[in-house]
């Protein structure tokens, strides 16, 4: 099956979970909105009427008749159908959560720089970003790094993953998280590296498995920017 990836053209956002995981799995993909009127397509699509099921925003992936929504839920299906997902139930539940947990980090490391509304620019927020981003790196940023360390620690198969003795799309997922925060918070993450080394060490492990060192290596890749979710402004890295 030939898969078509929904995500805006220009950001890694969170259609680059999606992306990693595709990657990985060595399947074919089309990442539409980067082809010529792809973006238009992938508009045209969300409108009232086009499909039966519409999903609310990108990233959504198209798999032959299927049409699927939000970053956790993309994972969930190309996680069990490519061998990035445990076989048992319990894995495979574990392994979701672990995905959801990743998308509340996420959405509070969106919320560094934009704070009171995704519709104003950062220069309107500024107040208010640089307390938010102070709480963040201070308290919740150790607070997630301390749980996914934990579950590295407790992997009854060895640290290696999160679930099991595998690699899931979970670890791809907190490889992007890590490189992110390295990029948005370069200060901060220094300061992470000595109390979880777990985390930091499962980074470096996935950067150089072969599909995903070439991805990295490859124009497919898009690198980080001030327009999606990870962005660095040196007032912000305390």
């Amino acid at each position: 099956m030939r898969y078509e990836l929904h995500y805006w053209p220009s950001i890694p956002g969170r259609g680059e979970f999606v992306r990693l995981a595709l990657e990985e799995a060595g399947v074919p993909y089309v990442d539409v909105a980067r082809t010529r009127g792809g973006q238009e397509r992938m508009l045209a699509l969300l409108e009232d009427g086009a499909l039966a099921r519409p999903p609310f925003a990108p990233p959504f992936l198209k798999a032959g008749k299927l049409v699927i929504g939000q970053t956790a839920n993309i994972l969930l299906f190309l996680g069990e159908r490519h061998g990035l997902a445990p076989k048992s139930e319990a894995g495979r539940f574990f392994t979701h959560q672990l995905q959801l947990t990743i998308a509340d980090l996420v959405a509070e490391a969106h919320d560094t720089h934009h704070p009171i509304a995704g519709s104003l620019y950062y220069e309107d927020q500024r107040a208010e970003a640089k307390r938010r981003a102070a709480d963040f790196v201070a308290t919740r940023l150790p607070k997630y790094f301390r749980y996914f360390e934990r579950v590295l620690a407790g992997n009854a198969a060895g640290a290696a993953h999160l679930v099991g003795a595998r690699l899931t799309y979970a670890d791809l997922s907190l490889f992007q998280v890590v490189a992110g925060l390295r990029y948005a918070f370069p200060k901060a993450m220094a300061r992470q590296a000595k109390g979880h080394p777990l985390v930091l060490a499962l980074h470096d492990r996935v950067a150089a498995r072969p599909r995903i060192a070439a991805y990295l290596a490859s124009d497919r890749q898009l690198p980080f920017n001030e327009q999606g979710i990870f962005r660095h402004y040196a007032e912000l890295d305390r």
